[in-house]
């Protein structure tokens, strides 16, 4: 859990300095949650859910061990964020990882009764 801390916060650091020598991809999703899903839910509860997702999808869906796998989730202004780092020596293919958090957001979407359009979703992948 401190490892995941320290990665996190790397990361978040590295995002907010211009961020790191590594690869980056990103794609925009739009997130409208419907009157019902806004009145059931609470942001801090679907943003944990999505983390939560995510972590598990790749670890099984991947190689990737969960202690190495920095997440941040995040939203403001009617959008989300969701960063994933993972070190530069993992093999794996970062569209694959892509799929596994649009996958993630989808299901804890359905969940959670909110409806996504691939808009007002910013997803970052990066090596560290």
């Amino acid at each position: 859990m401190m490892k995941q801390a320290i990665f996190s916060g790397v990361l978040f650091s590295s995002i907010l300095m211009a961020g790191c020598n590594g690869s980056e991809s990103e794609e925009h999703i739009q997130v409208i949650e419907s009157e019902q899903g806004a009145v059931e839910s609470e942001p801090g509860k679907i943003l944990s859910e999505l983390h939560e997702k995510i972590i598990v999808s790749i670890t099984e869906q991947t190689a990737i061990e969960e202690d190495v796998i920095a997440i941040m989730v995040g939203s403001g202004a009617g959008s989300i964020d969701v960063s994933v780092g993972f070190p530069k020596d993992v093999k794996v293919d970062e569209r694959l990882i892509q799929q596994i958090v649009e996958d993630s957001i989808k299901k804890v979407a359905e969940t959670e009764n909110v409806t996504i359009s691939e808009e007002n979703i910013i997803i970052k992948i990066e090596k560290y």
